[in-house]
């Protein structure tokens, strides 16, 4: 399957890059800038410029499924985080629709789902997630959501907890979250599901295969 993935030049995004190619995908890596072309390409990976708070039209040419995995960093403000997480989001949904495209993964964060219990610090993050995540629910394509609890540069060991409801919060490796997302790309039974997304005890393909 031919998958543009948003955000690949982002520490999940990369990672979902790697792991949508060693399964047999053809991944499409979306990114801002031409500098950020040659890691991609060096790996035989084909690569489209496209900015999110600009015009990102063309890169959905020829494309079969989606992952956003975008997000404007820890860094930025309540603007940015709106231009990207839910504005570039709902606009990279349209564009999917526009372009007959059905199966779209969203890579969202845990407590998205229930944006007004999260620390002040975070809530406009979490209500620009949601948004976007509710949007995605409403617009016709074959969804999925995941959102994973906090996220570590450690190794992934490729054991996962996924539930669409977790009531405790934890953490999980960037590696694994991205090989979930891989997985579930091609995974029928998930569609139109959201999924909370920890660490755990499960191989990652046991437990989607559940």
């Amino acid at each position: 399957m031919r998958v543009l993935v948003i955000g690949a030049n982002g520490q999940v995004g990369k990672y979902v890059i790697d792991k949508l190619n060693d399964s047999g995908h053809e991944p499409v890596a979306m990114v801002r800038d031409t500098d950020q072309v040659p890691q991609f390409e060096d790996k035989g990976i084909r690569s489209v410029i496209g900015d999110l708070e600009k015009d990102f039209e063309s890169a959905f040419y020829n494309i079969e499924a989606v992952i956003f995995a975008a997000g404007s960093g820890p860094h930025t403000g309540a603007d940015k985080t709106i231009l990207i997480d839910q504005e570039g989001a709902i606009r990279a949904i349209e564009r999917a629709k526009h372009f007959g495209i059905k199966r779209f993964v969203m890579l969202s964060s845990m407590a998205a789902d229930r944006p007004e219990s999260g620390a002040e610090a975070m809530k406009h993050y979490l209500y620009a997630k949601h948004r976007a995540d509710e949007y995605l629910k409403q617009s016709g394509l074959d969804y999925t959501i995941v959102r994973p609890g906090r996220l570590t540069n450690d190794r992934g060991n490729g054991k996962i907890k996924i539930q669409e409801h977790i009531n405790s919060y934890g953490e999980i490796p960037r590696e694994d979250v991205a090989e979930t997302l891989s997985f579930l790309i091609s995974g029928a039974k998930a569609e139109n599901k959201a999924y909370d997304l920890l660490s755990g005890d499960q191989r990652i393909h046991e437990a989607l295969a559940n």
